[in-house]
């Protein structure tokens, strides 16, 4: 996970939001290339899913992740992977 990745799913679990690429670019104040890019990926994960063609929500995994209750098993404890990758 990237710090981008986090930025993206707090945003969209700050109000439960259906959101499009250039809004969640525009609000987190990275491209709207690299918001297209990391969504791909945070989709493939499972942490957001696809509303509609070009409108992302949040899933209960990406919830999950956000408030610090989703399973270490299975997905590596990606908070902690982060933060020691960063020190």
């Amino acid at each position: 996970m990237l710090p981008v990745d986090d930025a993206i799913l707090d945003l969209f679990h700050s109000k439960d939001l259906v959101l499009t690429p250039a809004i969640i670019a525009y609000n987190i104040h990275y491209s709207r290339e690299e918001v297209n890019r990391r969504l791909v990926e945070l989709e493939s994960r499972g942490f957001v899913t696809k509303a509609e063609r070009g409108k992302y929500r949040i899933t209960r995994l990406g919830k999950q992740y956000i408030e610090g209750t989703v399973s270490c098993e299975g997905l590596g404890c990606l908070r902690s992977l982060w933060s020691h990758r960063t020190n």
